[in-house]
């Protein structure tokens, strides 16, 4: 299978020396791993929170609740080694565990017909539990494992059945817990086992989510794949803040941009020459780190200084905090405020027509009338 290839190439990783020698991970094998000592402030899962080692303690086949006592030196790529040299063992023992039944059942290859089990993409939309839909309750509570990115809200992780198994594949800037070829790898691998998989991913899965190379790999190994859709960050934000994206005359067309090239760098922003648009809503998922750049280039290729901007910091949730300014200000403005990844921005006339726009009435009355 191709997870246990994986595993074998992962069985001889050692903890870093920093933390003592290989396979000597005394009592708290956790404590390796440097996490931090809460996520409360998140409304996500945190790379190397409690929260995120309680959840998935089955994969460690250890106690976590003494783990904020860990206050070890932190280098991101041991630790991620020494995380997945963790978790191989309950991976294997899973595996192990689902193809006994898939056997026992009489889907051993020979005379059963058995067929691998099915792959669910699913969105849980832009963090809000209440904006999930019925359809991704249902298929939440009755999978076997779910893997989980970041943006996936801690209190839609409450849905999951109490028999499921859930393992944390987030990713944040600098920190991958796991690479997207080990993802598939692992999506393979238990759907072959027949096992039900969940893949859980924060928006709409096929919008910035990789969904769709997901879905691709798996499709080529003969795995059906069903997609559950979510709602996308800018339409559960915007609702929010009663921004519409579209308004006639105002807005007619929207459209969404990454702040990240394929490859990092901080300047993928090549396509601001034909998003420069006043009467299109612009929508930039991850970018914080190139709003500078990206602003500039809008203002230089024609949209005006003045456009009504907005930057929400973990939109829906109870910790969503906001920043409205006109674009030329909007770079300043979120670097006083020190928002934080995941940072949605906004840009555009219809931000002006929310009713928390902080800027005089009379500017969207006019927008309005203007229509």
């Amino acid at each position: 299978m191709a997870l246990v290839n994986r595993v074998s190439g992962f069985s001889s990783c050692s903890v870093s020396s920093h933390f003592g020698k290989a396979k000597t991970f005394g009592l708290n094998p956790i404590c390796s791993l440097n996490c931090t000592s809460s996520s409360s402030s998140s409304p996500f899962t945190e790379k190397h929170s409690i929260e995120r080692y309680q959840r998935d303690s089955w994969v460690y086949n250890t106690q976590v609740e003494d783990a904020s006592s860990c206050n070890l030196p932190f280098d991101s790529n041991s630790v991620r080694e020494d995380d997945i040299a963790l978790q191989l063992p309950e991976l294997k023992k899973m595996l192990g565990v689902l193809r006994e039944k898939r056997e026992s059942g009489g889907c051993d290859g020979g005379g059963g017909s058995c067929g691998p089990g099915n792959v669910y993409l699913v969105g849980t939309g832009p963090g809000d539990p209440e904006l999930l839909t019925l359809k991704a309750v249902r298929v939440i509570q009755s999978a076997h494992l779910l893997l989980y990115d970041r943006l996936v809200s801690n209190d839609v992780l409450e849905l999951v059945g109490p028999d499921a198994r859930l393992l944390y594949v987030g990713k944040t800037a600098g920190y991958h817990s796991r690479t997207q070829e080990e993802i598939h790898e692992l999506l393979l691998s238990f759907a072959e086992a027949g096992a039900t998989v969940v893949r859980l991913k924060g928006g709409d899965p096929l919008v910035f989510g990789r969904g769709g190379e997901e879905m691709d790999f798996l499709q080529k190994q003969g795995i059906q794949v069903k997609v559950i859709p979510g709602i996308t960050a800018p339409s559960g934000i915007a609702a929010e803040l009663g921004i519409p994206l579209t308004h006639r005359g105002i807005a007619n067309s929207v459209r969404f941009l990454t702040g990240h090239s394929r490859k990092g760098g901080t300047d993928p922003l090549f396509v601001a020459e034909n998003a420069a648009d006043p009467d299109s809503t612009l929508v930039v998922y991850m970018g914080l780190s190139t709003l500078p750049s990206l602003a500039l280039k809008l203002m230089h290729h024609g949209l005006p200084s003045n456009t009504p901007a907005v930057a929400v910091e973990r939109g829906t949730t109870p910790q969503q905090r906001l920043v409205f300014a006109e674009l030329k200000d909007l770079a300043d403005e979120i670097s006083s405020a020190e928002l934080v990844s995941p940072t949605l921005i906004v840009i555009g006339k219809v931000v002006a027509l929310s009713p928390f726009w902080p800027h005089s009435s009379i500017e969207a009355s006019l927008l309005v009338e203007a229509k």
